[in-house]
């Protein structure tokens, strides 16, 4: 089984690296993981997005998808192309900070939260982007929360480090937002996310 996950938002927001976060998480936890990002030319302000997949072995998925599981909507620009790719049965989380305008996801399942909002109450304002994250470990058990805590660290560069112990935070406080399992990522597989 595959779980392709579409993370969206612009440039400055966290995007990429939350998604290798991800990716790093799923492989504590003992799956496999493929993670392509795409951003424009802008240093701030351009679109960004990352494909992740995840998969219980292989990953046989190509990184540019046609349809995709799940997504992290971190603004309203450049969403229409990765809501485009959604399942019916998908499932969202919106940064209702920043969001504006019509979601359109339809029959999917979606978590709203101030994401960049959250983080700034943590004064990190720039840890948006893990907040969300946080909150679709916790609504879709696709990784643990143990593992993705340990991921925040492994992902930074050695000259970043001092900020792994903020994201984590960031990461825990979009965890708690969730009061229980929405959606199941691994159906087959009745494991505690925590």
């Amino acid at each position: 089984m595959e779980r392709e996950i579409q993370l969206t938002g612009i440039g400055g927001q966290g995007i990429q690296l939350a998604a290798k976060t991800l990716a790093y998480a799923a492989i504590e936890d003992g799956r496999e993981a493929l993670v392509f990002g795409q951003y424009g030319g802008y240093m701030r302000g351009g679109p960004t997005e990352s494909t992740v997949v995840l998969a219980e072995g292989p990953v046989l998925s190509p990184p540019v998808l046609d349809e995709i599981w799940a997504a992290i909507a971190m603004h309203h620009g450049f969403w229409a192309t990765v809501r485009d790719r959604l399942r019916p049965d998908g499932f969202v989380v919106v940064d209702t900070s920043v969001f504006r305008g019509d979601l359109g996801a339809g029959s999917c399942t979606v978590v709203e939260l101030p994401a960049s909002d959250m983080a700034g109450s943590l004064g990190n304002t720039m840890a948006g982007s893990m907040v969300a994250l946080g909150a679709f470990a916790a609504a879709t058990g696709i990784v643990s929360l143990a593992s993705l805590i340990t991921a925040t660290g492994q992902v930074l560069p050695s000259y970043r480090a001092q900020h792994a112990k903020r994201n984590a935070e960031a990461v825990q406080l979009g965890y708690d937002f969730v009061k229980a399992p929405l959606v199941a990522a691994w159906p087959d597989r009745q494991e505690a996310v925590a």
